[in-house]
């Protein structure tokens, strides 16, 4: 092999490296955690195939909130994926760390305790985002038109099952 070929190829496995990380726990560009929960900050945001605007637009997002994981970092760009597993790569300018839940379960009561059995406040449906606030270890604060009211964190996609928020 020559020089030059070890150059491209030492070249190509530390961007691969710093574009794709394989098993480390923060984000190379912005040393927070990998993976971790934001929103999409815009009404619309373009899911590319890789991380720059030369790469295709697979498909649009378009519900503003909506719950994103971040999974990779390259530069500006962020690799996420939606509650239904479907992911790409979004200009990080497109994201928020506003924090935001997705409604996993038809009916969702939103409860004015965190316990079974408590008042419920509002009754939340399937698809419905929702502002996250606090966090116990079972139970989640949420916000939605107009109401807060607690609910069990295995009815949401957008908060890891081990979170705690105050």
């Amino acid at each position: 092999m020559t020089v030059r070929a070890l150059g491209i190829l030492l070249a190509a496995t530390l961007w691969a490296t710093a574009a794709f990380p394989a098993t480390t726990d923060r984000g190379p560009v912005t040393n927070l955690p990998l993976p971790r929960f934001v929103s999409l900050k815009a009404a619309e945001g373009n899911v590319r195939r890789g991380p720059s605007l030369t790469h295709r637009i697979d498909w649009i997002y378009q519900r503003r909130g909506m719950p994103l994981e971040i999974t990779a970092e390259h530069g500006h760009w962020r690799r996420v994926r939606d509650n239904e597993g479907a992911g790409g790569w979004v200009h990080y300018s497109l994201l928020s760390g506003v924090r935001s839940v997705i409604v996993q379960r038809d009916m969702l009561d939103l409860l004015a305790q965190p316990t079974e059995g408590a008042t419920p406040v509002a009754r939340l449906g399937y698809g419905v985002i929702a502002r996250l606030g606090e966090c116990l270890p079972e139970w989640c604060r949420l916000s939605a038109g107009g109401h807060d009211g607690w609910a069990p964190k295995s009815a949401m996609w957008g908060v890891a099952p081990d979170e705690v928020r105050e």
